[in-house]
């Protein structure tokens, strides 16, 4: 009779737990507009890398408004926060950024339309990356609830993901030293849970510095130290045929004088470079800085500089990966409108030889182990504990992150359709983690066997303090 009712029981189990992930789906839909709206705000504030402070508020809020409690101005910065809800069990983290990038802006029309005045934009979709992170805590927080599961959902605002590292101080502060997993997301033109990882990553400001004298009436007296940043860049750009193949270089002149007869007394370059492993980013980065000392030697001038960043690869975990593309299939792609197949139609034509077809927002990407040449202080967090992401088509398939195209979707309706995709994609995978000890207990032993034995974390930024000006 026992083996019978157990029988009965386990057959009943899978649907129960459809029917509750229909409920909570249903839930997160009924909540699209506090979506768009939050995406909407952050999208038109567009505030830089740790200026975000009418962003973070609002977060904030919204989570304070649903029961959590809110840690603000962690790892000494302003706009960084925690959010937590729930007690006993594991912790399960949700990231959520929400800067945008300088010097590019778009309206949310289909075809090139700037904004005029404004000097920024979220051509990386992370409005819509604290929107859907907030919806995703926020439903959560309801299962934990009313399920009596014990458990604690964390959600922590990360500022200045673009080149300030937000995360990385917040790792090395111990933030997440007691985090079992952590979820994370990103905007993207398509649908993929792919295993991918991505490169590390060193960024630095080069300062020349030289004496300035009248160009025509007394060159001989000067030292430019415009020459200086042009030997250097001349230099890095000969090592660039040198360096492993799936090295990145790339490079700003952020300062270059006034005038043209005024021999300019100072100059920057502004300094990425990036490689699959941490040790690969610091061999090159060697020969780089030396490259500085021998332009500011060959110019008569003088050279410092200040890394701004630096980012470990993420540590891929596939017991998780794999998890995550099964909730993805689960809560299936982006359905457009009539009104948004024009727009994407529009939009869709301005690209050269797409990656993806229109029609593909609706479908998920095969599963794989892949590379990505991007950088994100996420990889950090994967060193810290076992972390998992998604991409979800926020964007018009075809679409590349930090173009306007990119930007122009997620100030509409195309984009808040795909943080909801994303939202409910994080909360199945909380709900499995909370009810699933032994896929906890695999993803650790993965995670362990990934950092090796004797790991010991290492920040690629060093000790320096949060750069909160770095943007300024």
């Amino acid at each position: 009779m026992k083996r019978l009712l157990l029988s009965a029981a386990l057959a009943a189990a899978p649907v129960v737990a459809h029917a509750q992930h229909e409920d909570v789906m249903t839930r997160i839909d009924a909540r699209y507009d506090q979506t768009a709206d939050i995406a909407r705000k952050l999208w038109e504030w567009a505030e830089v890398g740790y200026q975000e402070e009418r962003s973070s508020t609002l977060l904030q809020d919204a989570l304070s408004a649903e029961g959590f409690s809110v840690e603000k101005g962690v790892a000494d910065i302003p706009t960084a926060f925690v959010a937590e809800y729930g007690d006993g069990g594991p912790v399960i983290a949700i990231l959520a950024e929400f800067d945008a990038l300088p010097g590019i802006n778009q309206d949310a029309a289909p075809t090139r339309a700037p904004i005029d005045g404004k000097g920024a934009g979220h051509a990386c979709g992370h409005n819509l990356f604290g929107a859907g992170s907030v919806q995703a805590a926020i439903a959560i927080r309801q299962w934990l609830e009313e399920t009596g599961t014990p458990g604690r959902i964390r959600l922590y605002g990360t500022p200045a993901e673009e080149g300030g590292s937000g995360k990385v101080y917040m790792v090395r502060a111990g933030l997440f030293d007691d985090v079992d997993i952590a979820l994370h997301w990103h905007a993207a033109g398509e649908n993929s849970a792919a295993a991918r990882t991505s490169l590390a990553n060193r960024s630095a400001k080069f300062r020349f510095h030289g004496v300035s004298a009248h160009a025509a009436g007394a060159p001989e007296k000067a030292r430019s130290a415009l020459d200086g940043v042009e030997a250097f860049n001349m230099m890095i750009n000969m090592m660039r045929e040198h360096v492993p193949q799936e090295s990145r270089i790339h490079y700003v002149i952020t300062s270059g004088g006034n005038a043209p007869n005024v021999v300019p007394d100072f100059a920057e370059v502004f300094y990425y470079v990036r490689h699959p492993e941490a040790k690969g980013v610091e061999g090159i980065w060697t020969r780089v800085e030396e490259a500085a000392r021998g332009a500011a030697l060959g110019t008569g001038t003088e050279v410092d500089w200040e890394v701004i960043h630096g980012n470990n690869p993420l540590l891929v975990n596939e017991t998780l990966a794999k998890m995550m593309d099964e909730k993805l299939r689960q809560v299936g792609g982006v359905t457009y409108t009539k009104e948004e197949q024009k727009f994407a139609k529009k939009l869709h034509a301005s690209f050269d030889e797409p990656r993806f077809a229109l029609g593909s927002e609706e479908e998920i990407q095969p599963y794989s182990r892949t590379l990505g040449y991007g950088s994100t202080d996420v990889g950090d967090v994967s060193f810290a504990t076992p972390t998992v992401g998604l991409r979800t088509a926020t964007w018009v398939p075809g679409s590349s992150s930090h173009s306007w195209q990119s930007a122009a979707a997620s100030g509409m309706s195309i984009g808040f359709k795909g943080a909801q995709v994303a939202a409910k994609t994080l909360t199945l995978a909380a709900i499995e983690l909370y009810s699933n000890p032994e896929m906890r207990e695999a993803a650790q032993v993965e995670f362990e066997e990934a950092r090796g034995e004797n790991f010991k974390y290492y920040s690629l930024l060093g000790d320096r303090e949060p750069p909160l000006d770095y943007r300024k």
